[in-house]
């Protein structure tokens, strides 16, 4: 893997785009009709809305470049193409917490599609890296800060 290469999935490519058409054809509109009014209030040395509003533009401007980057940079994984015996970027994935008999359920994705909140886990993380190349029926072993987590991978399938 190149080292500034961006892996995403389908769903993580349709979603950086969204947000990029979202930022280029919503939010700077939004943001240039903010800094207009703000500029109207006059002195803009302590005009809190003009200097808000540039901060605004500012953090926006970067994230466009940053997603513009990243797509061009941009792996797509298909899920639909891989081996399904195997945990690969771009599965879902069944685990079963061996000491607390607990059933979870985590889609792999590259690390700029990773979302916790969704079960949504990086092959980069923890166990991420534990569970790529591993097959149904594998026992893996994650240091977290309470001690060591025992899985067993239950189930692998497509997205």
């Amino acid at each position: 893997m190149a080292h500034d290469e961006v892996i995403l999935t389908k769903e993580g490519l349709a979603q950086l785009e969204a947000e990029l058409d979202d930022l280029k054809y919503v939010k700077r509109k939004e943001l240039a009709a903010r800094i207009k009014l703000a500029i109207s209030y006059g002195d803009l040395k302590e005009n809190s809305e003009y200097h808000s509003a540039k901060e605004d533009q500012a953090f926006m401007e970067t994230r466009i470049l940053t997603i513009e980057r990243m797509l061009k940079k941009a792996r797509i994984v298909d899920s639909s193409s891989l081996d399904m015996s195997v945990v690969n970027i771009g599965s879902v994935v069944v685990l079963n917490d061996v000491e607390f008999k607990e059933k979870m359920e985590y889609r792999i994705v590259g690390t700029e599609e990773a979302d916790v909140a969704e079960n949504k886990i990086s092959y980069a993380s923890p166990l991420g890296k534990e569970l790529i190349g591993k097959s149904v029926g594998s026992i893996i072993h994650v240091n977290a800060p309470m001690g060591v987590i025992e899985y067993e991978v239950l189930e692998i399938r497509a997205m």
